[in-house]
C-alpha cells in the first residue's frame, strides 16, 4: 500500500515537472512570434486557447529555419557549407522531435506537443526544408522554381496550419480538399507579398530574386500589376474557403488575411520604381483598426464558391 502511494506521489511530481515544462516552452514560441512579426503575432491572439499555442508552436519551428539560412548564422560566423549542415541537422531534429516527449530545445518541445496533437506530416516539413534548402545555393527562379519553392516555403505551412485548425474533426474528403486549396492559396499570397515588399532587401542584402523574370529586369508598372492581381486571385479562393473553418481559427485566419490584404492594396498604390527602394509597412494603428472587419468576417462569411460535396 505505501508502496503504491509513493508510486502515485512520484507520478503527480513527474506530470507537475512536465506540466511546468511545457508552459515555459510554449511561452517561449510566444515571445519568438512577438519579436519576429508583430502581424502574425496580433493575429495569433484571436485563435482559441489551444490552437493559438499549436500555431506559435509551428511559426517558432519555422521562424528559427528561416534565421539559420537568412543570414543571423551567417553573422555568428559559421561558413556556408556549415549552415548546410546545420540546417541538415536541424531538420532532422524537427521530423525525430514528435517521438519524444522532453527537448532541452523548448521550441522543439513545444514543437513536438502540437505535432502528435495535430498530427503535422513528416512530407509536409521535408518539403519545407528542401525549399529552406534552396535559399543556401539558388538565387533566381525559373517558373517551375518558384512553383516550388512556393509550395515548400509558405502552401504546406497552410496545410500544416490547416492541421491545427482541424485537429480531431473529421470531414467529407471534399470538403477537406476545398479547405487544403484554400489553405495552400493563402498561403502562397502570403508569400508572395513578403517577395514584393522584401524586393530591395532580397536583392541587395541577400542577393536573391524570388520572382522569374526579375533578376535581369527592375519591377516596372506592368509585372507590378500582374504580380498583385495574381495575389488578388489567391487571396479570393483563401477568402471562400476560410468560411468553413472552425469559429475559433477562423477569426485569427481573417485578420491575418485583412492585414497581409491591406499591405497588398498598399504594394498596389506604391510606384513600382519606389517598392526596390523602401520597405511598405502597415502602420500599427492602422492594423489595431483591422480586428473589427476581421471579427465581422468570421461571423458573418461569404459561402461562395461552394465546396465539392
Amino acid at each position: 500500500m505505501f508502496k503504491n502511494a509513493r508510486d502515485k506521489e512520484a507520478s503527480a511530481a513527474d506530470a507537475g515537472y512536465l506540466a511546468r515544462y511545457d508552459a515555459a516552452s510554449l511561452a517561449a514560441t510566444s515571445r519568438i512570434i512577438a519579436r519576429y512579426s508583430s502581424s502574425f503575432s496580433l493575429a495569433t491572439r484571436l485563435l482559441g486557447g489551444q490552437v493559438r499555442q499549436d500555431i506559435r508552436s509551428l511559426y517558432a519551428v519555422v521562424r528559427i529555419a528561416d534565421e539559420i539560412v537568412d543570414g543571423t548564422a551567417g553573422a555568428a560566423g559559421l561558413k556556408r557549407s556549415q549552415v548546410a549542415e546545420y540546417l541538415d541537422s536541424y531538420e532532422q531534429a524537427v521530423l525525430a522531435a514528435p517521438r519524444l516527449r522532453f527537448h532541452a530545445n523548448p521550441v522543439l518541445h513545444a514543437y513536438a506537443i502540437s505535432a502528435r496533437r495535430c498530427g503535422f506530416r513528416d512530407e509536409h516539413m521535408r518539403a519545407f526544408f528542401s525549399s529552406m534548402r534552396r535559399d543556401l545555393t539558388q538565387d533566381t527562379y525559373a517558373e517551375d522554381d518558384f512553383a516550388a519553392y512556393v509550395y515548400g516555403s509558405a502552401e504546406v505551412i497552410g496545410l500544416l496550419c490547416l492541421d491545427a485548425f482541424l485537429a480531431g474533426k473529421k470531414l467529407r474528403p471534399g470538403r477537406r480538399a476545398f479547405l487544403e486549396d484554400g489553405a495552400q492559396r493563402l498561403g502562397a499570397a502570403f508569400q508572395k507579398i513578403n517577395f514584393l515588399r522584401d524586393l530591395a532587401e532580397d536583392r541587395e542584402i541577400l542577393g536573391r530574386s524570388y520572382f522569374p523574370g526579375l533578376a535581369t529586369q527592375e519591377l516596372d508598372e506592368e509585372n507590378k500589376e500582374a504580380l498583385i492581381a495574381d495575389i488578388r486571385s489567391d487571396l479570393v479562393v483563401a477568402r471562400a474557403a476560410t468560411g468553413y473553418l472552425p469559429l475559433r481559427a477562423r477569426v485569427g485566419v481573417n485578420l491575418a488575411t485583412e492585414l497581409f490584404s491591406e499591405l497588398a492594396e498598399r504594394l498596389a498604390e506604391v510606384p513600382a520604381a519606389e517598392i526596390s527602394l523602401r520597405r511598405v509597412r502597415v502602420p500599427a494603428a492602422h492594423k489595431a483598426l483591422l480586428i473589427a472587419p476581421a471579427l465581422f468576417h468570421s461571423f458573418f462569411p461569404g459561402f461562395s464558391p461552394q465546396p465539392q460535396k
